[in-house]
């Protein structure tokens, strides 16, 4: 089986599910240490993530980035 693309991987993806099943996944020490982000820092929950990752295209093109890379790597 041909490994997905990132558009294949993408499909159908919320911003809330991707950060729902990294955060499952790394908990928010891991996210924080992996993508620098301060709303993983301070205070975080999917909630206030969701607002500033809306809100700021260069964080959220790093979150998807990282979500692409997380599903290649561990497809499930």
């Amino acid at each position: 089986m041909q490994p997905k693309t990132p558009h294949e991987l993408l499909q159908g993806v919320s911003l809330e599910k991707m950060l729902t099943e990294l955060h499952a996944f790394y908990g928010w020490d891991g996210l924080d240490k992996m993508l620098h982000v301060n709303c993983f820092h301070e205070n975080p929950s999917i909630n206030s993530s969701l607002k500033f990752f809306r809100k700021t295209p260069w964080a959220r093109e790093k979150l998807v980035k990282f979500y692409v890379t997380h599903k290649q790597k561990n497809p499930a």
